[in-house]
């Protein structure tokens, strides 16, 4: 009885999949229900507490450096609106914002802390996208106002550079002095250059000097040069013809070990793939009816040096899917919507580290960091729910 429920249940999620437009880049419905695929499991533990009565808004950037430790970035004004928060004088003993870069070992304890306005830089309006590149500094974007500059710090919080300025208007997705809306930063440590994902006001990917900030190359959909015309996300519309340029926002663009950059296009429901160039390469489209903030919100790379996988995080739909990278189909999927650990609630980053975890971040009402342990590559259903820990 248990056998024919879970196909039962098996078969009504290929039918839901079929429904939202996935194509032929996903689930197989003639496929059996079990897969080779990484595994996962959801850490309840993990981070620990934070002191102080601290806690998190909404938790919006992430990055792993050499040592394994996880970086966040939050946003502290997102609890502003909320009874005892920061209060003057306090309504009660609880709780207080927790400082907007928080750094954890692998074990979920915290270790440094800092971040906000100080001289010398401006700090964003909003807080988007944190990176820690190979030599161990940590880049920051916005994505609000008149957040058109990145910000490159020590893992102390030391300031060390400032690339674009604030702008009152947007000035365009072919400045080559600021940016507009900055999502995402990933370093090549190869060619010490930043991909950035330009973002929430611009429609581009944007290539900078690491070191310098200086403007290197910078391409929108199909390597199309970026066009600033009207297309709100809200106006996606999954029956007309793939749009020729990518829709705001712009949330993702980063690179492989072999050289490609995978950009997620998010509300057009889209991964597209280029050479470092900015050559296109390929696309795949995912619950391609999905509407308003889109399905395609963030990619990360399994730790094989072939990088076999692609994880793909979905935080309309509350899921991350894993992906064959060579061919950008869904092998199986882990989450569901809901509050409790292994769940998701608008799942907005996620992490590698190099033992194959995975680490996923929460915006809005979710306003977490989560862990997923690496269970190794094995047979997983297709859909694995919530990865609840093995007994």
């Amino acid at each position: 009885m248990t056998r024919r429920r879970d196909l039962l249940i098996g078969a009504a999620f290929v039918v839901a999949l079929t429904a939202l437009g996935i194509g032929e880049r996903t689930f197989d419905a003639q496929s059996k229900d079990m897969v080779t695929a990484p595994k996962f499991e959801v850490d309840p533990m993990w981070p620990k507490p934070l002191p102080n009565h601290w806690v998190m808004g909404e938790t919006i950037g992430l990055g792993i450096d050499a040592q394994d430790h996880v970086w966040i970035v939050h946003r502290q004004g997102s609890l502003a609106a909320e009874a005892n928060l920061d209060q003057k004088p306090p309504t009660a003993s609880c709780c207080s914002a927790a400082p907007p870069v928080l750094e954890f070992d692998a074990a979920g304890n915290l270790l440094r802390h800092w971040g906000g306005p100080g001289t010398g830089y401006d700090w964003p309006q909003s807080n988007h996208g944190l990176a820690i590149d190979h030599k161990g500094n940590v880049w920051i974007g916005g994505n609000v106002g008149t957040d058109s500059h990145i910000l490159k710090f020590t893992q102390d919080g030391k300031f060390i550079a400032q690339f674009g300025k604030p702008q009152p208007k947007p000035t365009g997705s072919n400045d080559t002095e600021n940016f507009g809306r900055v999502a995402k930063i990933f370093v090549d440590p190869k060619a010490n250059e930043a991909y950035i994902a330009d973002g929430y006001g611009n429609k581009r990917v944007a290539v900078i000097d690491a070191d310098t900030g200086k403007f290197k190359r910078y391409w929108g959909a199909y390597g199309n040069k970026p066009d600033d015309a009207q297309m709100p996300a809200y106006q996606y519309d999954p029956g007309a013809a793939p749009a020729q340029q990518f829709r705001t926002p712009v949330h993702c663009a980063d690179l492989s070990n072999d050289g490609l950059v995978y950009v997620c296009d998010r509300p057009n429901n889209r991964l597209q793939v280029f050479t470092r160039e900015g050559k296109f390469v390929k696309e795949a489209f995912f619950f391609k009816k999905t509407l308003g903030d889109g399905a395609v919100w963030d990619v990360a790379f399994s730790k094989d040096p072939e990088q076999k996988y692609l994880f793909l995080a979905d935080g309309k739909n509350e899921r991350v899917y894993i992906l064959l990278r060579d061919t950008l189909e869904i092998l199986s999927t882990f989450g569901d919507g809901g509050r409790q650990p292994g769940q998701f609630f608008a799942v907005h980053s996620i992490a590698t580290d190099t033992k194959g975890n995975i680490y996923t971040t929460e915006t809005y009402q979710g306003r977490r960091l989560q862990k997923f342990v690496f269970k190794g590559v094995t047979q997983v259903p297709r859909d694995q729910g919530t990865t609840w820990p093995a007994k």
